[in-house]
């Protein structure tokens, strides 16, 4: 087992992995912080971290079915000459999930109508806890697809799964500082879901759209937004100092 360590390809196969793991977890986070933020500020850290840890043994567990995931493949389901995989369901149930929801978080953001705190506390964070683990599954199948299809050897697979959630988990209180600071970042990220949500839709039905370019349309809305932000700051300066 040790051996595959002695091997430099090794690490740079280990590198390209966390690094495409933060990136296909990227989708997680935003997703964790925006239902995390409806819960009292005592509670947030709590379920987020309890999101992540959620998704990491999602992942790690779905690694140690390989043979299921690739059974996934095949057509269980057929309609109108149109066949279905396990795989392409769970991506349409998915997609449907992350549209409605992020529908239903921009209506309410537009409409001042947001979910205040006077649901029962515990009832709530459970409630937000069953959400999270319903996106993680989506997204570990993602991110396990990702992972078998790049490396041969389960044991970086897992090392790697490992240390993009614990950057994750370190980094995942400032992105959600971050997104409820500033609320057009947050309809940002909202947008950002919707997406994904039709991204992951479309795929299920077999259409696949190059996902570095959802990302870098992503990333590149994102600075704009981080500039108009600036921009706003500067503005707000300047008429403090009148």
């Amino acid at each position: 087992m040790f051996e595959i360590f002695a091997n430099p390809d090794t690490y740079i196969s280990l590198l390209t992995l966390t690094f495409l793991e933060i990136v296909l977890g990227i989708d997680n986070i935003i997703f964790i912080s925006i239902l995390t933020g409806k819960l009292p500020a005592e509670q947030q850290n709590k379920a987020r971290i309890t999101g992540l840890i959620l998704a990491l043994l999602f992942r790690v567990g779905l690694l140690m079915m390989i043979s299921w995931i690739a059974g996934l493949v095949y057509p269980i389901l057929t309609i109108f000459d149109f066949s279905f995989s396990g795989r392409d369901l769970i991506l349409i149930a998915g997609g449907l999930f992350l549209l409605v929801k992020s529908t239903l978080e921009i209506h309410n953001k537009i409409e001042g109508t947001e979910e205040g705190l006077n649901k029962d506390v515990k009832q709530k964070f459970w409630n937000i806890i069953v959400q999270i683990i319903i996106i993680d599954l989506v997204f570990s199948l993602d991110s396990v697809i990702t992972a078998v299809g790049l490396v041969n050897d389960l044991t970086i697979m897992v090392i790697a799964i490992i240390i993009s959630m614990i950057v994750m988990i370190i980094f995942a209180k400032s992105v959600s500082d971050f997104i409820h600071k500033h609320p057009t970042i947050k309809m940002l990220a909202l947008s950002f879901l919707l997406m994904i949500g039709l991204l992951l839709l479309v795929e299920g039905f077999h259409v696949e759209v190059p996902k570095g370019y959802v990302y870098f349309a992503m990333l590149f809305s994102f600075i704009v937004e981080m500039l108009n932000i600036k921009m706003r700051e500067r503005e707000k300066r300047k008429s403090g100092n009148k």
